[in-house]
């Protein structure tokens, strides 16, 4: 241990009467606070947008690729499933999975309400696992080699308006060469995302109920969703996609598909960033406050340390080593209250969200180790940065006067 650390050990822990004791505590709690609400903050905000892109992908893919078609509707031009570049993704190093899909807009009627929606039908390839846990009820349909199925899963939300529930039939209506064509289904389940927009639109149903309608075959579907495993590869996989796929046909990204919808979720990083900001202002100048007053006191001190041949540089160090214990005890307790509350959320859901609003239930929770030590990292370096001004005050006590100061 150097003279600087020992005398720093000494001063942080004050003595009879002094000033600066509760000072401390007080920067130790702003240090805390600031840590623990970017912690927090840091975790809801990506939880937020992660459960919504997930809930988008899970109605649209990563990838999708289909037919070039400046038709902006859900009515895709049909392509072979049996394409060349499909083994070729499939062995690709960040795909995860690829489905075949069919789509077709139609019209839900029933004695007292009717309903436009978009018909999704899916193939035996396709990956249950995202609304496998967002089923309140039934199960989901399975698709037979045998016989096309009449099964389909609705929205809690489309079930609601229309009155529906699990085992009751749904007519439905497609326009085909200008004539309405119905159909009648079957409920086998009903799904709630929380994301209204999509839960009011979609239905899933057999892909091979509009091959039939369309008058396709077997082979001729809408187009592939294709599934990535890091989301933030997902421009890169897209490139490669895209190249892969050939001239006739396009990949596009579920950012491609839905701008409007990532380009909101975008925007919630701006509140992030003013709370960072505010809160690392805080934190930094309760510490100058702090460093000051620490200064203030212990001016006698210096003068007499400097009447000893002591540099500036060395009585500088002193009170950053304070302001260090200082940053470090709030940055452990700040880790301590934001990660508690973060994980009492997580697992016990204690504050709700009204899901109309939020798409959602219950506020969500996204604890990330790189994101926390980021925020350690960069609230010890912008409170250590803002420490340097105030500490050159030091330079500037005479040492007579200091000795004489009381």
């Amino acid at each position: 241990m150097n003279t600087e650390q020992f005398i720093a050990r000494r001063l942080i822990k004050g003595g009879p009467g002094s000033f600066s004791a509760p000072v401390i505590r007080i920067a130790i709690i702003s240090v805390a606070l600031g840590l623990a609400v970017m912690i927090v903050s840091v975790a809801i905000v990506t939880g937020f947008q992660k459960q919504i892109r997930d809930k988008i992908v899970g109605f649209g893919s990563h990838i999708q690729i289909a037919k070039f078609d400046s038709n902006n509707s859900f009515e895709f031009e049909p392509i072979s499933r049996n394409q060349a570049f499909i083994s070729k993704l499939k062995n690709t190093e960040g795909i995860k999975h690829i489905q075949v899909f069919a789509t077709k807009a139609g019209i839900i009627k029933t004695s007292e309400q009717i309903q436009g929606v978009v018909f999704k039908g899916v193939g035996a390839d396709f990956d249950w696992s995202y609304f496998n846990d967002k089923l309140v009820s039934g199960n989901p349909f399975s698709t037979k080699d045998t016989a096309t199925g009449n099964s389909v899963i609705i929205s809690q939300n489309l079930a609601e308006l229309l009155k529906i529930k699990v085992g009751d039939p749904l007519r439905m209506y497609f326009i085909i060469e200008n004539m309405a064509r119905a159909r009648r289904f079957n409920v086998s389940g009903i799904y709630n995302t929380g994301l209204g927009e999509f839960d009011l639109k979609f239905i899933f149903g057999d892909i091979r109920q509009i091959q039939k309608l369309n008058g396709w075959s077997a082979d001729s579907i809408s187009g592939f969703d294709v599934y990535i495993n890091d989301f933030n590869q997902l421009d890169k996989m897209g490139k490669i996609v895209y190249k892969e796929v050939g001239y006739e046909l396009n990949a596009k990204t579920i950012r491609d598909l839905y701008p409007q919808m990532f380009d909101w979720l975008d925007l919630q990083d701006m509140n992030v960033i003013i709370i960072l900001v505010l809160m690392i202002l805080v934190s930094g100048m309760a510490m100058i406050s702090t460093l000051l007053i620490l200064i203030l006191e212990r001016t006698s001190m210096i003068g007499v340390l400097k009447a000893l041949g002591a540099r500036n540089l060395s009585i500088r160090r002193i009170f950053l080593y304070n302001a260090a214990y200082i940053i470090g005890k709030g940055l452990l307790y700040g880790n301590i209250a934001g990660i508690s509350i973060c994980l009492l959320q997580k697992y016990f859901s204690i504050v709700s969200l009204p899901q109309e609003s939020y798409f959602m239930s219950v506020v969500p929770i996204n604890l990330d180790v790189i994101h926390i030590l980021a925020l350690n990292a960069g609230t010890l370096g912008a409170c250590t940065l803002m420490l340097l001004l105030p500490s050159f005050i030091v330079a500037r006590i005479s040492p007579v006067k200091a000795i004489r100061f009381d």
